[in-house]
């Protein structure tokens, strides 16, 4: 994983910049995310990985793929890709975008998992003291998985704080069993 991120880093930070210089950062995550999502289709990442087809018709096929989802500046970074024979490191490059875009933005997507669906008041309060404890604006989804029991799971980044009773109990499980 750490060697996907190394090669696509020079490339997010490419598409990147060039998003910011254009005022154009939610275009160009959009568009990143299309491709991103197109390269994982296992007939495309069939395709990615013909050594029977050249660069260009890897490139065009892919581009043929993605449609009018993708603008020119994104063509020609998959066409680069392409030539590089990286175009399978396009879901990288579009989290690393989304992560230099949300540092640009002073942000993070915080995940709570609960047990039991929360209050639009338990939301708000929890938006606010995530806001003061990560000093970033807060971009929230939530979502019910039922197997924990009680408590919260909050994943913030690579931040991870987990309450619930089900992590509590295995918790406890590994230190009996040590």
């Amino acid at each position: 994983m750490a060697e996907l991120t190394t090669l696509a880093r020079p490339y997010a930070r490419a598409a990147f910049e060039l998003a910011a210089r254009d005022n154009a950062l939610g275009q160009w995550s959009q568009m990143l995310g299309v491709a991103a999502a197109v390269s994982t289709q296992a007939a495309v990442r069939s395709l990615l990985i013909n050594p029977a087809l050249s660069a260009e018709q890897v490139a065009t096929a892919f581009l043929k793929v993605c449609g009018e989802a993708v603008d020119s500046k994104i063509q020609n970074l998959v066409r680069l890709l392409a030539e590089n024979r990286r175009l399978q490191l396009l879901p990288a490059v579009s989290e690393l975008f989304e992560q230099f875009k949300a540092a640009r933005e002073q942000s993070v997507d915080v995940e709570i998992t609960t047990a039991y669906q929360i209050s639009p008041e338990i939301t708000a309060i929890l938006t606010e003291a995530l806001k003061t404890r990560l000093s970033r604006e807060i971009r929230l989804a939530t979502q019910v998985d039922e197997g924990l029991i009680g408590g919260a799971i909050i994943r913030a980044g690579d931040t991870v704080i987990d309450s619930s009773v089900r992590g509590k109990l295995n918790k406890l499980a590994e230190s009996l069993s040590a």
